[in-house]
């Protein structure tokens, strides 16, 4: 998730390492929190597999390493962006870190992603209601709390379901399932030969 957030603050422009944790604090802080001890060693692994470089730089009268973004570091970026996602707690941290970086895509690809997180929050879902229908489940709070994943959950499906249709609106998504789904394809592949 890290290493997401980072390549897109340095697709805007290249940064050193206090400026990255201040911008990721800003953007996306209210969200999840980077400590510099996470900071630092995902931008040497960022480095050592291609996708930022590193140059000394100044700042007044201190010394410090500036961070750009390679071509790997944009192939990356896009993978990491349009990753397949996981269940559970830290999927909704990482779609929100995605979200932010959402401009970076086609209205396309944006789309099929909203409407991927809307599908697995509809499946989740149908869980927490199973849970909710089992009347052996007698705890007044684990009760109130299944209710509170229920409402929080159709909270999230509404928004998604929201920002689904202005996007369309907006791009003019028009096209039946199917084609939406062919041309996704084929936009996906383009974006990978980039």
């Amino acid at each position: 998730m890290i290493e997401l957030a980072i390549l897109g603050l340095l697709k805007e422009r290249p940064m050193h390492g206090y400026q990255l944790n201040r911008e990721l604090s800003e953007q996306v802080g209210g969200l999840w929190r980077v400590s510099y001890g996470s900071l630092y060693p995902s931008l040497r692994r960022l480095e050592r597999q291609g996708a930022i470089t590193s140059q000394p730089g100044t700042t007044g009268a201190r010394r410090k390493t500036v961070y750009a973004i390679t071509p790997e570091g944009e192939r990356l970026f896009l993978e990491l962006l349009e990753e397949t996602p996981q269940e559970g707690q830290t999927e909704d941290a990482r779609f929100r870190v995605r979200l932010a970086f959402f401009r970076y895509l086609p209205p396309e690809t944006r789309v099929r992603l909203l409407e991927r997180r809307r599908q697995a929050l509809e499946a989740r879902l149908v869980d927490v209601k199973a849970h909710l229908r089992d009347t052996s489940t007698t705890d007044d709070y684990q009760r109130a709390l299944f209710d509170h994943a229920r409402a929080g959950t159709e909270s999230d499906i509404a928004w998604l379901t929201e920002l689904i249709r202005n996007e369309r609106q907006r791009s003019e998504i028009t096209a039946p399932v199917g084609e939406r789904r062919r041309a996704s394809a084929t936009l996906r592949r383009k974006e990978r030969t980039r």
